[in-house]
């Protein structure tokens, strides 16, 4: 049976595997919240995580937060402007 991991489960195993950083929405409510706060443009709660300790996710200002979800900054092409 094949699990798909998402959300903070998938930053823990990011971390675990040896990745430094990870662009991440955080929010000390849920996922789903770290999630609608980015969707509604605010990108102050999109840091690099960079630890978890003791249940909390740790980013690189050393900020704790409860929930780290992995988000995917690109830039943006000609072509998915339409240009």
């Amino acid at each position: 049976m094949n699990i798909e991991l998402s959300g903070s489960d998938l930053t823990r195993i990011m971390l675990e595997r040896g990745d430094k950083q990870v662009w991440c929405a955080v929010s000390n409510d849920s996922d789903d919240n770290a999630m609608s706060i980015i969707k509604n443009t605010n990108d102050n709660f999109i840091m690099y995580i960079v630890a978890f300790k003791e249940s909390y996710f740790f980013c690189n200002q050393g900020e704790a937060w409860q929930y780290a979800v992995p988000v995917k900054k690109t830039e943006l092409t000609q072509h998915e402007l339409g240009l």
